[in-house]
């Protein structure tokens, strides 16, 4: 029986980028304006909901 590849190891032919995480809170706190119709006014709110959601994702990664 052949073990199964790993999902989370990157293909050999895709160069393997490391973006900052504040550059990830950024962007994804941009969505979350994005989504919410480009409210202003809510913009500690999106960056700390990115800031959980993308540091949450690293700590489950880890």
């Amino acid at each position: 029986m052949k073990p199964k590849p790993s999902t989370l190891a990157p293909k050999s032919d895709e160069p393997t980028v490391l973006i900052p995480i504040d550059q990830q809170i950024q962007q994804r706190a941009y969505e979350l304006y994005e989504q919410r119709g480009r409210t202003h006014g809510h913009e500690l709110d999106d960056w700390l909901q990115a800031e959980r959601e993308i540091k949450g994702t690293q700590a489950k990664a880890a």
